[in-house]
């Protein structure tokens, strides 16, 4: 079967962030959120008439989810600096809910990616903050439960990124971008516990996976860093489509219907056009739908 190809020439959404990650649908009001980690914004874009409601935050948000039984426009999760917190979106206000330790290294990292499981719990990566130089093997994936309990499940990590699962919610899959790898895990439906873990993709390009989506046919949509594109992969780790976009740094996608919405960060390394449309927000109707992302239990 010969492969799909989508190109994007232009954004959707000329948002000019500086690290545009973390798409998220909110259908209750047929939104999309996103946050811009480096300028510590949290958008919401109406995608009945394209308006843009902005949150400045006073620390870096890096990722965030819907919590179960609670309206979205009232409180959401948000993955911040120091660990899990829970925004008032009525006052830009938040309070930590799950700090990741007390340890003195705690100023060195900050959250990145992360996504609610099937069980509830919610699962975030770590990674070196901002202005300490060269990113270290710091990091880890966590997940955290109602108790606010934190379970290190990987350490040692560079850059932990995307997490999903598969449609019949028994396989996990997790990336590591630094070292170009997204690993599969058994993923027990009744219980929630991992095991065999296993290298399901690699990527041999010049840019680093990113974040990802899955869609109802269990196909990865994955953001390629650096590299202009989003990556179809299919169950079996085989690329089987690809979408251009028109700058490099791609960071995340969300799918809203059949439509897959996609962010960037600024490129002033880039040529022109990578430049002028780096940190924008793309859209290209891929003819499939995703799965929902599943609700954190408070």
């Amino acid at each position: 079967m010969a492969s799909q190809e989508w190109k994007v020439v232009e954004p959707w959404l000329d948002l000019k962030c500086a690290l545009g990650e973390g798409p998220f649908y909110e259908k209750e009001t047929n939104s999309l959120r996103l946050v811009d980690i480096k300028k510590k914004h949290i958008h919401t874009v109406s995608l009945s008439d394209i308006s843009l409601k902005t949150i400045q935050l006073d620390v870096c948000p890096t990722v965030t989810a819907d919590i179960e039984g609670v309206e979205p426009q009232d409180r959401i999760l948000i993955g911040v600096k120091h660990g899990l917190a829970v925004l008032d979106r009525q006052t830009g206000t938040y309070k930590m809910l799950a700090p990741f330790n007390s340890q003195e290294n705690n100023e060195r990292i900050r959250a990145n990616d992360g996504a609610a499981d099937p069980h509830g719990k919610f699962w975030l990566g770590t990674m070196t903050d901002f202005g300490l130089g060269e990113f270290q093997p710091e990091g880890f994936l966590a997940r955290f439960d109602s108790s606010k309990a934190k379970e290190e499940v990987l350490t040692d990590l560079v850059i932990p990124n995307g997490i999903g699962w598969s449609p019949d919610n028994k396989t996990m899959y997790f990336t590591h971008s630094k070292t170009r790898e997204v690993f599969a895990f058994d993923y027990s439906p009744e219980t929630g516990a991992v095991s065999n873990k296993r290298l399901w993709y690699r990527h041999e390009g010049p840019g680093e996976p990113d974040g990802f989506r899955v869609d109802v046919d269990g196909n990865v949509w994955h953001a390629i860093y650096g590299e202009s594109s989003v990556l179809k992969i299919s169950p079996d780790g085989k690329v089987i489509g690809s979408i251009t976009l028109p700058t490099r740094n791609i960071t995340c996608v969300q799918f809203v219907g059949t439509e897959l919405f996609i962010t960037s960060a600024a490129d002033e390394e880039g040529d022109e056009t990578s430049k002028r449309y780096g940190g924008g927000v793309f859209k290209v109707d891929v003819g499939i739908a995703g799965l929902e992302l599943f609700k954190f239990k408070l």
